[in-house]
């Protein structure tokens, strides 16, 4: 791994450790399980819904999406 591939991750996981980072993907949860289909009122609306709900996604997944490529590079340079 190159020293600003270590650099890229290192920061990354830093920001995961803060409070303002957990606080931010807490609140993310919240907002996305307050989406009801009751509260849909035509295809527009469902469409929007549909688009925030995959965005938000994303945003919860990223942490995880990070360690995934962290640890893939690692298997890639202890393979090498």
């Amino acid at each position: 791994m190159t020293p600003s591939e270590e650099k890229y991750y290192e920061q990354y996981f830093d920001l995961f450790l803060s409070t303002g980072w957990k606080q931010f993907i807490e609140e993310m949860k919240e907002v996305s399980e307050s989406y009801t289909i009751e509260g849909l009122k035509d295809t527009e609306h469902l469409y929007r819904t549909q688009g925030e709900l995959t965005m938000l996604g994303k945003i919860l997944a990223f942490e995880q999406g990070i360690k995934n490529a962290y640890d893939y590079v690692l298997e890639q340079t202890d393979a090498s």
